[in-house]
C-alpha cells in the first residue's frame, strides 16, 4: 500500500507541476458555476433549492475532462521510456496501475470538494434535500472512477496521448450516450440489456437520491474491467519485451 501511495502522490504532484490540475479545476468550476447559477435551468430559473443543474452539467463536463487527465498517465511513460524504468523497481503492475488510478481520482475529489460552496449557498437560501445532494456527489465519484479506469486502459495501449484521449472518449461515449439512446429505441430483453449498460441511467438514479446495489455493482464492474484491461495491456508489453 505504501508503494501505491508513493506513486499516487508523485502523479498528483505532477498534475499540479504541469498546470494540468489548475486548468482542469478552473475550467470545471467555470462551466459548472455558469450553468448552475447563470444559464439554462439554473437555480434561480428552477426557483427551488436544488443542485440538479450542477449534477447535470458535471455529468458532461467530467466526461470530457477525465480523458484529458488520464491520457498521459501511461502513454507518456511509454513514449519517454520511463515506464520500463519504473517496472524495474520493486513494484508490481497492479501497484503502478492503482497508484495512477488513485492520483487521478484524488484530483477529481479535490475538484468536486471545491464545489461544496455551491451546496452551502443553495442550502442557505432554501430547503434542500441533503440526501439527494450527497448521493449526487457519490454518483459523480463513481462515474469519475469508471471513466478513469477506461482512460487508464486507453493510455496503456498507446504511446500517443491524443490517441489515448480519443480512445477513452470513443469507449466512454457508448456508456455515456449510445447504449441509452439505442436502448430507448428498442424493445424487449435487448432494450433491458442496453438500459443496464447505460451509465447515465445508473448515474441519474443516484443523482435523484436513490442508492441501489445494482448501481454500485455496475460502477464497480466498469472500474474492475478497466483496471484488468490495463493490467493485461502492461503484461503483454512485458511479454513482448
Amino acid at each position: 500500500m505504501d508503494k501505491i501511495w508513493i506513486i499516487a502522490k508523485r502523479e498528483l504532484r505532477s498534475f499540479f507541476d504541469s498546470l494540468m490540475a489548475y486548468v482542469m479545476i478552473i475550467l470545471f468550476l467555470g462551466f459548472s458555476g455558469f450553468f448552475t447559477w447563470l444559464f439554462g435551468s439554473d437555480v434561480f430559473l428552477v426557483n427551488q433549492a436544488s443542485l440538479q443543474s450542477f449534477f447535470g452539467i458535471s455529468f458532461w463536463t467530467l466526461f470530457f475532462f477525465i480523458p484529458a487527465v488520464t491520457m498521459g498517465l501511461l502513454a507518456d511513460e511509454r513514449k519517454s521510456g520511463t515506464l520500463e524504468l519504473l517496472v524495474t523497481k520493486p513494484v508490481s503492475d497492479w501497484q503502478i496501475i492503482a497508484g495512477k488510478f488513485f492520483s487521478a481520482f484524488f484530483l477529481i475529489c479535490i475538484t468536486l470538494a471545491l464545489t461544496l460552496p455551491y451546496y452551502i449557498t443553495v442550502a442557505s437560501i432554501g430547503k434542500i434535500d441533503h440526501g439527494s445532494v450527497w448521493m449526487g456527489y457519490l454518483g459523480l465519484l463513481f462515474m469519475s472512477a469508471s471513466y478513469i479506469s477506461i482512460g487508464l486502459f486507453a493510455s496503456s495501449i498507446t504511446s500517443n496521448q491524443i490517441v489515448a484521449f480519443l480512445t477513452a472518449l470513443f469507449i466512454g461515449i457508448f456508456f455515456h450516450l449510445i447504449f441509452g439512446l439505442v436502448g430507448s429505441g428498442s424493445g424487449g430483453w435487448f432494450a433491458g440489456i442496453l438500459g443496464y449498460l447505460s451509465l447515465s441511467n445508473h448515474y441519474e438514479s443516484m443523482a435523484r437520491g436513490v442508492i441501489d446495489s445494482k448501481d454500485v455493482l455496475y460502477f464497480l464492474s466498469i472500474i474492475f474491467t478497466g483496471l484488468i484491461g490495463t493490467e493485461l495491456a502492461l503484461s503483454r508489453r512485458n511479454i513482448s519485451n
